[in-house]
């Protein structure tokens, strides 16, 4: 079965809000071994809804809509169906008490439009709304099936997982199933890494292999369709071994991880703590640490040290330091790294000094990177990179590079 997802709403037209769902009910519809390969933004126009709606019949199977059922004159996805299939909308009883009853709950005086909420396409699956007011739609015909879904995703995301998979499963059959794996890699670019496994990337039939580089980290989709999802999960790990015993050493994680995540649960699991000094970073790899939920087990502490004046009065780097090898060096690294540690008491000291651009600084070109590590009981450790790109890109590399060092460096002296 192929489908075509649908989302109507203006403000997705306007940037005002990100279309998650299609990327959520994507996912979902592989796991069902339902192929998605068209993706549709609609504004709330009905015109051009029923032109949306005419196309996707053309080239799918099973159409998915979201947004578009509230109480508002906007809110046009069900009357257009409706009137595109010849049907009436009928009320819900059901879905007009739980309306009803969340009004007298809240003590709000409701509305009448409100009462459009719990209008459906007659002859359609209600699928109950749990977590708002308008109910969800499931209907047959002879050539297609259509699923009507509300837009929010607090309400979307748990309707589609409790109802619409069994709605879909009941006339879906035993189809096969997709499964996925994205494996995530730093320190190699795109072209570097393809260059590795071109000739995996020549053979792909099943699993699939598809690259995709993002802000200085490169991923590899793995994509098997099989019977079972035990199957598709043995192909998946055949190829990634493949994949592994060339590029291993760049891989850092699974899925939606990142390098922060990771370097928080490996700095958790070995009970240590860390503290950053940062300079052209300007206290980013410490908002990114802290965005971490339990930081606070891990984290002790952090300075912004961006002058010179900064650097010697709050981390205590000796004046002779800057003076003999200036503010962009290893030795200031160095001296940011061990001294930061000492101040916070932590096991970690982290610092990173630089040029993020656009201007040259004491001689060196923009992208000219130091980061110090300074691990208890270790000699201390600085990094020169020479990176590319723009102020911002440097800047948030910088940090990345920063938590694959630490990483590195505590996995190549595991306990």
């Amino acid at each position: 079965m192929n489908a075509e997802i649908i989302a109507v709403g203006s403000e997705l037209l306007l940037g005002q809000i990100v279309n998650t769902n299609a990327r959520f009910l994507s996912r979902q519809l592989a796991e069902l071994g339902i192929n998605v390969f068209y993706h549709t933004v609609v504004g709330d126009n009905p015109d051009r809804l029923k032109s949306a709606i005419s196309i996707a019949q053309e080239r799918a199977e099973l159409i998915v809509f979201t947004g578009g059922l509230g109480p508002t004159k906007d809110d046009l996805t069900k009357d257009t169906i409706a009137g595109e299939l010849g049907k009436k909308l009928v009320l819900d009883e059901e879905a007009m008490r739980s309306i009803e009853l969340y009004f007298d709950k809240t003590k709000r005086v409701m509305t009448e439009n409100n009462r459009k909420q719990a209008l459906v396409i007659e002859g359609s699956v209600i699928l109950k709304n749990e977590n708002g007011m308008a109910p969800g739609m499931f209907l047959t015909t002879a050539d297609h099936k259509y699923m009507l879904l509300p837009g929010p995703p607090s309400e979307m995301e748990p309707m589609f997982i409790k109802y619409g998979q069994e709605a879909i499963a009941g006339i879906n059959g035993n189809q096969s199933r997709i499964e996925s794996r994205v494996l995530r890699f730093f320190g190699i670019g795109e072209a570097a890494l393809e260059a590795k496994i071109e000739d995996l990337i020549d053979q792909q039939s099943n699993p699939t292999i598809a690259p995709l580089a993002g802000d200085g980290e490169v991923t590899l989709r793995l994509t098997a369709r099989a019977d079972a999802n035990s199957t598709a999960q043995t192909l998946i790990d055949k190829v990634e071994a493949e994949i592994m015993s060339r590029v291993g050493e760049f891989f850092y994680g699974y899925d939606e991880t990142s390098l922060i995540l990771e370097l928080s649960k490996l700095l958790k699991s070995r009970n240590l703590t860390i503290s950053a000094a940062e300079s052209l970073t300007g206290g980013m790899f410490q908002q990114e640490l802290t965005s971490v939920s339990g930081a606070s087990s891990l984290f002790k502490g952090g300075i912004v040290c961006y002058s010179n004046e900064a650097k010697i009065g709050l981390v205590n780097v000796r004046p002779e330091i800057i003076e003999n090898y200036g503010a962009v060096s290893k030795e200031c690294a160095e001296e940011l790294a061990v001294n930061i540690s000492s101040i916070a008491k932590s096991d970690i000291g982290i610092s990173f000094t630089g040029v993020a651009g656009p201007e040259s600084l004491e001689g060196h070109q923009p992208g000219t990177v130091f980061i110090g590590v300074h691990i208890k009981g270790q000699p201390v450790h600085v990094e020169k990179l020479s990176l590319s790109g723009s102020r911002t890109a440097i800047r948030s590399r910088s940090v990345k590079f920063g938590c694959q060092l630490i990483i590195n460096r505590l996995s190549a002296t595991r306990k």
